[in-house]
């Protein structure tokens, strides 16, 4: 048969090549920045939008939609069209597609200093975001398709399969997970409530990770490995094996994340087995790659690029086999909100989506410029000041997590009280930890930066291939049913329509069965009757809360420990969080849980009054100079804005929130009535009194630290138990 010409377009691979490495140094020098105000809290002081609360979600998002998520889209566009022998469907779409993504990045890392987050774990932005990365990923599912339906070659290889799930995937989790009324332009309320958002936000975020940061690399794995190492995939039956039950079940997994909370028991039980079923189908990816490399061991000792992806491999199964000994019960409730998790997080993230980044870069960008790379010598020097910048970062983390549990958990030895019964004492042994892993993070940014001049000097030396010439037979037409002695699975390659329904009906099955009965069946949440909505002051408190990333150190679940019993009062109930638009349990405490921050009496947290919450929120420090915790001084200048609190409330009812429109209508006289009681309790302090009292311009009750002061107290009084 004729063959045909045509072109592969580089232009759109070395664009995306670009704002990869572009993004990785801003995203991994902001979280070096949040390493660092773990060791002066007051590096940023007075600055609102460089606060630790605020950079930490845009240092998430930076590096894994911005970073990893540019470099996903490069090896996809260059491996498609040279696996399909096709140029992309639509050079328009992937200029939509590139430039659309950048001006969401852009967006985010705007909004979200500025304190614009909906508190979602690694969905934060806000809803007009939401809706532009919907319709630029539907782009990209098109420019995708598209380019499917016109290859030229008949059978779409494993990589193609797995970016298939990736789109499918991720646009069932987004979507759903986004479900929001909005209140203003930039503000909305999820439409989940306390438990069943939770449920939902952590079946996106398992599977976020799952399906943004696994399914695309286990696709490029499949490529970049065998085409660097120059040997076919070690085994084709084992990697149909690997696709189809890593699909089905990770999608089952998310509940792990919320062991020993409210969730109910067996939502809990479900994400605990399928999660230990992951580890054989994650194992079989990591060993397909792995041994997809026998006979060549000997270039790893040379080649820079194969290095990276020996590494990146072997931090992929170190995170895919510790992650399912977390969703044990035994082992969570030690690593639960500790730096543990963290570690766990950054092995995954530095080792399996950076090396690999790293090596696809070093290998794509001489290709695509007809040229050498500048410096294997350099690209050595990355690997290896990389490699130990993960030892570093990772190894303290997991000391500090053992040593967070051990001492939140420890008794006296007669048994009566905690030991540890400041929560600040176990800080304080944990810096450090904190000094080697901001160490560990300047390492590995290091190695980046020494990647950033290679390639401009790589770049430099060559002479840029835009568009690549290449020829292929057209595809013959052949009868769509199965022929003679075809195997069922080499018959649904060659059907990429059947190919992606079989896909969607695959990962659709495990989210249908937890969340429906959690939404629909009402004894999962029972009623609790004193649990009543926030008063108006106190749901702006809660914004505040939001706005200013609490979320990120304090939790806002006791679970039914007797160390956290006695520590912060009764354990959490379901039926408590039934009005909490988005829910904020946390999942890291490096300060105290706050769920009864509100309730006196307790020996070790709470009970503190709204002078003690003013002060500390002012000046940490001046309580106790070993605390980490920033100054947010600007909460007590800065005006309550009011103006939204009425139609917030309405939004509320909406999402069932029983607010009468009497209520709505008397807002802001309550309001006033509630600050004006807590303003009489700080003026009674001298300090305060002196210092704050005497600005008619702005009384003291309309500032914003009054409405965080009436959530902070409002806390757990609703179900206190008396002893």
């Amino acid at each position: 048969m004729e063959k045909q010409q045509f072109y592969y377009d580089n232009k759109i691979v070395r664009n995306f090549i670009y704002a990869s490495i572009v993004f990785g140094v801003v995203g991994m020098l902001v979280g070096l920045i949040l390493a660092f105000l773990f060791l002066f809290p007051n590096l940023t002081s007075g600055i609102s939008f460089l606060s630790f609360g605020r950079l930490r979600p845009l240092h998430t998002n930076a590096v894994i939609f911005a970073f990893v998520g540019n470099a996903i889209f490069a090896g996809i566009y260059y491996s498609m069209q040279r696996l399909l022998k096709a140029r992309m469907y639509s050079d328009l779409l992937s200029k939509i597609h590139f430039w659309g993504w950048q001006l969401i990045i852009v967006a985010a890392a705007i909004s979200l200093p500025l304190g614009y987050t909906t508190s979602k774990e690694y969905a934060e932005l806000e809803w007009p975001i939401d809706i532009a990365i919907a319709l630029i990923w539907v782009v990209f599912g098109i420019n995708m398709i598209g380019t499917i339906i016109k290859r030229r070659e008949r059978h779409i290889y494993v990589a193609i399969w797995f970016y298939i799930a990736t789109f499918v995937t991720v646009a069932v989790l987004h979507i759903f997970n986004s479900f929001e009324l909005p209140v203003s332009a930039m503000k909305s309320y999820s439409v989940y409530a306390g438990v069943q958002d939770a449920l939902v936000q952590w079946w996106y975020g398992h599977n976020a990770v799952a399906f943004f940061l696994t399914t695309p690399f286990l696709g490029m794995m499949y490529y970049f490995v065998p085409k660097v190492a120059n040997r076919p995939v070690y085994s084709y039956r084992l990697s149909i094996i690997h696709f189809w039950s890593l699909i089905f079940i990770y999608i089952w997994a998310g509940p792990h994340h919320l062991l020993y909370t409210a969730l109910p028991d067996w939502a809990q039980n479900l994400g605990v087995v399928f999660s230990v079923m992951l580890l054989a189908p994650s194992w079989g990816g990591m060993i397909n790659g792995l041994l997809t490399l026998r006979g060549v061991w000997d270039k790893v000792r040379t080649d820079a690029v194969l290095k990276f992806f020996v590494v990146a491999l072997t931090g992929y199964g170190m995170a895919t086999f510790e992650g399912p000994m977390l969703s044990l019960k035994n082992v969570n409730a030690i690593a639960h909100y500790t730096d543990w998790i963290i570690a766990h997080v950054h092995v995954g993230a530095l080792a399996w989506n950076g090396f690999l980044s790293f090596g696809m870069i070093y290998w794509l960008v001489p290709r695509m410029t007809k040229t050498k790379l500048f410096s294997e010598k350099l690209a050595n020097f990355h690997f290896w000041i990389g490699t130990l910048g993960i030892i570093l970062y990772a190894l303290p983390m997991y000391v500090a997590g053992f040593l967070q549990a051990s001492m939140w958990k420890q008794f006296k030895p007669d048994g009566g009280a905690l030991q540890y019964g400041n929560f600040l004492e176990t800080v304080t042994e944990l810096m450090p930890m904190y000094w080697m892993r901001a160490i560990g993070g300047t390492l590995y940014l290091t190695g980046v930066i020494v990647l950033v001049y290679n390639i401009i000097r790589t770049v430099r030396q060559g002479a840029p291939v835009e568009n690549e010439l290449a020829e292929a037979p057209a595809l013959a037409v052949i009868s769509p049913n199965r022929l003679k002695g075809e195997k069922l699975h080499s018959w649904l390659e060659r059907k990429p329509v059947q190919f992606m329904i079989l896909t969607t009906i695959a990962i659709l099955i495990g989210g249908l069965i937890q969340i429906l009965p959690t939404i629909l069946v009402k004894s999962n949440i029972p009623v609790i009757s004193s649990v009543k909505p926030y008063t108006p002051l106190e749901l702006e408190g809660r914004d505040l809360y939001i706005r200013e990333g609490c979320v990120g150190c304090h939790s806002q679940m006791i679970r039914p420990f007797r160390s956290e019993v006695e520590r912060y009062g009764d354990y959490s109930k379901a039926g408590e969080f039934v009005y909490d638009h988005p829910f904020l349990w946390g999942s890291k405490r490096t300060g105290p849980d706050l769920a009864r921050e509100g309730v006196k009496g307790k020996p070790f947290n709470g009970g503190r009054d709204d002078v003690w919450h003013f002060n500390h929120m002012y000046d940490p420090q001046g309580l106790n100079e070993k605390s980490i915790m920033p100054r947010y001084q600007w909460l007590i200048k800065d005006e309550l804005d009011k103006s939204a609190t009425q139609d917030k409330m309405r939004v509320m009812v909406k999402l069932g929130v029983p607010y009468t429109e009497a209520e709505i209508n008397n807002a802001l006289k309550h309001m006033d009535e509630q600050a004006s009681k807590i303003e009489a309790n700080l003026l009674a302090n001298p300090d305060i009194k002196k210092s704050f009292g005497g600005n008619t311009t702005t009384p003291l009750k309309d500032r914003e630290i009054v409405a965080l002061i009436a959530y902070l107290q409002r806390l757990g009084t609703d179900t206190q138990v008396k002893k």
